[in-house]
């Protein structure tokens, strides 16, 4: 491995340290309050007796962290980072252009690449699909009258995780006119190294063993089963007047 994939696993390393995990903990520790959640009375308690086998207070509280502490949040915590991810791990590559988050000569077939950069396989909406096409738009004609050389296969969306069998159809749409690179392909391409994209992500593994959240957790639980309790009492006594 080259010197400067190394800076950038160690640099991924210290950004799970103190980015993701750091603001996980924070997300994790605002769910002691019941606003954080929207009850949903036809599913709650279905779902802490799925899960716990009964419907007390505490399991609900339970069910309500566990799907939002190792689901939603942490997969948003990092979807919302990928920016600051470009430009603190990959900043040999952070592009200056509106639009394209990384620059970069493609390792395998030596051209040039203008990339934006997402998470996973099934972080973009149909929205999401104009505005990479109008970006791209917007720098093919932008290379038009500067008189550069950038053809459609250029212009490429980034994926960091996942593989090709797991794009959504909107990746699809896109994959259409310009290329969609996923996962192990996309980091092979960035950094010349073939298994760099396991050797990313077993680096952020050893950081991972580094981090403890269950006693957060289950102070989390704690606090929030008496918030529900005071709720359900409360539920109950409008019901019985």
């Amino acid at each position: 491995m080259t010197r400067e994939n190394e800076i950038i696993i160690e640099k991924a390393k210290v950004f799970f340290r103190e980015e993701i995990a750091q603001s996980h903990a924070k997300n994790t520790k605002k769910l002691k309050r019941l606003k954080e959640f929207s009850l949903n009375p036809f599913l709650d308690k279905y779902k802490a007796n799925f899960l716990t086998g009964n419907d007390d207070p505490e399991s609900i509280a339970r069910a309500l962290v566990y799907a939002r502490v190792l689901g939603t949040s942490i997969n948003t915590t990092f979807g919302t980072k990928i920016q600051k991810f470009c430009s603190d791990v990959l900043e040999g590559f952070a592009s200056t252009t509106s639009g394209i988050d990384l620059e970069f000569i493609d390792k395998i077939d030596g051209r040039k690449k203008w990339c934006q950069a997402k998470a996973g396989t099934n972080t973009i909406n149909a929205d999401d699909v104009e505005t990479v096409k109008n970006h791209f738009k917007d720098i093919k004609n932008l290379a038009r009258t500067n008189n550069m050389n950038i053809g459609f296969s250029d212009l490429i969306v980034g994926v960091f995780y996942g593989s090709p069998e797991e794009m959504s159809g909107h990746y699809k749409r896109i994959n259409e006119d310009h290329p969609v690179i996923v996962g192990a392909e996309f980091w092979h391409r960035l950094t010349g190294e073939e298994d760099f994209y396991k050797r990313l992500t077993d680096g952020i593994g050893e950081v991972a063993k580094e981090i403890d959240g269950s006693q957060m957790i289950e102070d989390v639980i704690e606090e929030l089963s008496k918030e529900i309790e005071k709720e359900l009492k409360e539920q109950e006594a409008i019901d019985e007047e």
